[in-house]
Order: C-alpha cells, then sequence, then structure tokens
C-alpha cells in the first residue's frame, strides 16, 4: 500500500499558519487524563502532494480515497496497515492511501488544508473538535452508514443537531483504580459499584493516617476533572437547551470545594511541594497513594510498575456516577465527490465495527474498538490485573461528556484558569465559578 504522509519541507512551510490552528481541546496534562504525549512524530518516510488524488470511479473501475489520522502515530501505523490489507482483501476496487500524522500537529494541518480545499476524503477526529467540526459543515452525514455491531452510547456521542455525523472508532473510560495493600493496612473495605464520593473521602483519611508520605486519593483540580465531578453532584456547564451557561450553580460550586478541600482542608490529596515533583502515577506506583481516578490506558503500566495488589471499579459519584469517556471518531469530508463518500464510508465502517479491525486492533493492545458485542472483547476481559474489568464496560452506563458548543475551546480556557485559582487559594470556589460565568457570558455566544 501506498502510504501518504506529510513531508518535511511542507510542514515547515506551514509552521506560521498552525500556530494558530484549531488544535485538541484538552488543557490538561495529568496523566489521570486521555494521554496525547504518545502521539510524538509524524511518520514522514515519502513526500506528497497536498493535492487530492480521489479518483472518480467509473463502472467496474477501482477508486482510490484519502484517509489521515493521528492515533496510529507513534508506534501503530503497521496495526492500521494491517486493518487496510484486510479491507482491501474484501473490497479490492477501494484503495486508500493513509496519512499519519502527529497529534501536535494534526488538527492545525487539517484546518489549513480544509480552507485550502485539499482536504482528505475521511478523516479521524477526537471528540473534543467534533462538535466545531460539525457546525461547519465540513463533516458528510452519515446516517447511511452501517452502524451494525456498534456501542449506541458511543455512537450517540457523535451526533450533532440530530444526525450522525461520526463513527466512534474506539473508546476508553475512566475507573477508579485502587491499592488493595494500603486498604488492608487501613483495614477497610475495598471500594464498590455503589460508593459515593463521601465513602471515597472516609477511605482516603483512613489511608492518609498510615502515615505522614502516603495519600488517600490524587485527583487533580482542573477543568477536564471539574466538568466530571460536577455532573456527580447534578451539576453542568451549559443548561440543558445549550442557550445559557451553568457554571456557577450551587451544584458545581459544591463540587469544586470538595476537590480543593481534599487538598486544602483534609490534605487526603498532596499538595504539589508533597509531590516533590512526582507525577500521580509516579506516586500510585510507589506504593504511597490508595486511590486515582484514571483511564484505562494505566492498566499495561500499572502491572509492568506496581509490585502490590491493585484492582478498579466504577468511579464513585455523589447525588448521581459520572465518568469520563474518551473516543475518537471516524469522519467524512462533505466535500469528497459521491463516489469518494461511499467507498470512504465503507472503510470507516469497516475500521470502527468489523470483528477483523476490532482483532487486530486488540491483539496489538492499541485500544478498544467500540463495538456492542462484549463475545468480540473477551479476549480483554481476561487479562489481568486488574480482576475487576467489566468495571470499564460497567462505566459505559454513567458518561459524562464535555458541553457540545462551537467555542469549546474558548469556554474549557477560562473555566480552566477558574479552576485553577481556586486551586491555588487565589480565588474561593465560589468567587472563582461566578468569574468564570461572567466572561463566558460577556465572550461567547451559545444562542
Amino acid at each position: 500500500m501506498k502510504r501518504k504522509t506529510i513531508s518535511v519541507l511542507i510542514q515547515l512551510s506551514m509552521l506560521a499558519t498552525l500556530l494558530s490552528g484549531c488544535g485538541s481541546a484538552n488543557p490538561d496534562t495529568a496523566q489521570t487524563e486521555a494521554p496525547n504525549e504518545t502521539v510524538t512524530e509524524s511518520s514522514s518516510v515519502e513526500e506528497t502532494s497536498s493535492e487530492s488524488t480521489t479518483e472518480e470511479a467509473e463502472p467496474g473501475k477501482a477508486i482510490t480515497i484519502t484517509y489521515a489520522n493521528f492515533n496510529a502515530s507513534g508506534g501503530n501505523e503497521a496495526t492500521l496497515d494491517s486493518m487496510y490489507q484486510a479491507f482491501h482483501e474484501q473490497n479490492p476496487d477501494i484503495n486508500v492511501e493513509i496519512e499519519t500524522i502527529a497529534m501536535d500537529d494534526y488538527f492545525t494541518t487539517l484546518q489549513t488544508r480544509i480552507a485550502g480545499g485539499t482536504a482528505p476524503d475521511c478523516f479521524e477526529m477526537n471528540i473534543e473538535n467534533f462538535a466545531a467540526y460539525a457546525s461547519k459543515g465540513i463533516l458528510a452525514e452519515l446516517s447511511d452508514a452501517d452502524t451494525t455491531g456498534l456501542n449506541q452510547t458511543a455512537l450517540s456521542a457523535f451526533t450533532y443537531d440530530g444526525k450522525q455525523y461520526a463513527l466512534p472508532e474506539n473508546f476508553s473510560t475512566v475507573v477508579l483504580v485502587y491499592n488493595k495493600d494500603l486498604f488492608d493496612q487501613a483495614g477497610i473495605d475495598y471500594p464498590t459499584s455503589s460508593w459515593t464520593r463521601e465513602d471515597v473521602d472516609k477511605a482516603a483519611e483512613a489511608i492518609r493516617g498510615l502515615g505522614d508520605n502516603i495519600y488517600g486519593i490524587y485527583q487533580p483540580v482542573t477543568y477536564n476533572e471539574f466538568y466530571k465531578v460536577a455532573a456527580q453532584y447534578g451539576g453542568s456547564l451549559v443548561s440543558t437547551d445549550g442557550k445559557t451557561f451553568t457554571i456557577n450553580s450551587e451544584e458545581n460550586i459544591k463540587a469544586l470545594q470538595s476537590m480543593v478541600d481534599r487538598v486544602q482542608k483534609t490534605n487526603v490529596q498532596p499538595t504539589e511541594e508533597q509531590m516533590g515533583g512526582m507525577g500521580d502515577w509516579d506516586l500510585f506506583e510507589s506504593g504511597r497513594l490508595g486511590m486515582i481516578p484514571t483511564g484505562t490506558w494505566c492498566f499495561n503500566t500499572f502491572t509492568d510498575a506496581c509490585d502490590f495488589s491493585w484492582d478498579i471499579c466504577v468511579e464513585p459519584g455523589q447525588t448521581s456516577k459520572a465518568t469520563h469517556f474518551f473516543a475518537n471518531a471516524l469522519v467524512v469530508n462533505n466535500d469528497a465527490s459521491d463516489e469518494a463518500k461511499e467507498a470512504a464510508k465503507k472503510w470507516l465502517s469497516f475500521l470502527a465495527s468489523s470483528d477483523e479491525a476490532a482483532k487486530i486492533r486488540l491483539d496489538a493492545g492499541w485500544d478498544l474498538p467500540a463495538l456492542s458485542d462484549m463475545d468480540a472483547l473477551s479476549s480483554y476481559l481476561e487479562i489481568t490485573p486488574p480482576e475487576n474489568r467489566e468495571a470499564v464496560f460497567e462505566s459505559l452506563d454513567s458518561l459524562v461528556l464535555p458541553p457540545i458548543i462551537t467555542d469549546y475551546s474558548q469556554m474549557s480556557d477560562i473555566i480552566s484558569d477558574a479552576v485553577s485559582k481556586a486551586a491555588s487559594g487565589e480565588s474561593t470556589p465560589e468567587e472563582a465559578l461566578n468569574e468564570a460565568q461572567k466572561l463566558c457570558e460577556e465572550q461567547i455566544n451559545l444562542q
């Protein structure tokens, strides 16, 4: 297969434009959140023109489409190629030229090419930027695509204005990971799916009492964690009808206060000074941290690094459960030809939901396909630790998604700054969220 990639010369010539492009909206870098840092380099092995190579299909003639992605960069290029080879065997009349671009460059490069009319026929999209692209008419509607076998919760995450504009490619959730040895030493029961945040706080205090350098929990006081905890208290950042901001609601203030109190009041969570330059995963791996809400991408690392027993459960909530849902989607360029769109839908449906692609993905240990058939994911459930891998799928029943607004990046920046001020003690949670509410109302139009 011919692999299309962005050449070094093209990337350098775009640099000035890329700096102002539309990148990932995730402002947080803690390891508790979905890692972008694993995607660090473009797989530039061939120089390519930025001109589209899509061929118009004729009866009995093969068509070539272009596909851009970021998720394969940094180690899974061969895995993606294997998926293509399996697809091409079944669809010999469809050739796919794959373009793999580093995450750091992906969205700025994509934006530049969309503006220049040279965007690929189909491409990968993250959940943070999905609404912005769908709202601008960039994405083709996929209501007639084959969605057989896809998890309906994951599928529904990629609708806009009641229409399907993407297919979920993969997913991961956040669970509560806990050190069983520390729970045993503290003489307390292990967490269960019925726990609330209050139960977590009680356990964290018991574990904190085991020693000056042992802590109960680590949950970063950041934007991404805040909107999730807000949902656990029954709050949200935007009203149900999407017309007003609700950032400084009573529920949200309680949520942020609970996060800050763990550091500033009970100190069951270490301060930056107490961390001593360690990362949150480092602290857990050292055996000095009782609990950490983090993503399923930690499993392999913790299996190798932890010399103590650990397991997981569905992340506890308060008035309701809520957990993060990280997913990448597959989309079709609305400006592609009709023939290219049809070919692209077949390719993307194969990537998202075919048994062949799922097996290749799971065998490579890449990520989880968003399938509804649990039998197809049985090999994943059989791997230990953790013993309770079923919690990954149970978490799908309590997902919370970031607000779907076109100015998502601006909103998240404003709230990130407010949450940071509350975390440092510069402002109280109420003062910080009042200021964020005011700024968002002044600078962002939700109508």
